[in-house]
């Protein structure tokens, strides 16, 4: 018997590509300078897409009237791009700082929505196994 459902393997595998997207803004970041230093993205919807597209999602009948669908379970990680298309500075390097720091700041945000909705998982198992108390 599993304690934990498939949401906690969901919001783990979010973390992880929060975290990857965090290291390479970081990493854009500081490499601001860097002479025909490229910069990277976390390319995730993409692999999302496919994967959407070339697997069936499982589904659970609560009723027999339900319609039913079964497949493999949708599983993506995340890849990271390097974007060889522009060059916003004379010595090569292409990274946008406005953009590297409004990324870093939304990705924030997410990350602190997922440790708050893993948190309240938790919260909630920890009151179930201790009755409601």
């Amino acid at each position: 018997m599993n304690i934990f459902p498939q949401s906690f393997q969901t919001l783990e595998q979010a973390l992880s590509a929060s975290a990857l997207k965090q290291k390479v803004h970081a990493a854009n970041i500081a490499n601001v300078d860097t002479p025909n230093y490229k910069s990277k993205q976390v390319d995730f919807q993409s692999i999302l897409n496919n994967a959407a597209a070339n697997q069936k999602m499982t589904s659970y009948k609560t009723d027999a009237k339900h319609i039913e669908f079964s497949g493999g379970a949708l599983n993506a990680t995340p890849g990271i791009k390097e974007n060889n298309s522009t060059s916003y500075s004379p010595n090569g390097n292409n990274v946008d700082m406005d953009y590297e720091m409004a990324e870093l700041a939304k990705n924030q945000l997410h990350y602190n929505a997922l440790t708050e909705r893993i948190g309240g998982k938790f919260s909630t198992l920890s009151t179930v196994i201790n009755g409601g108390r």
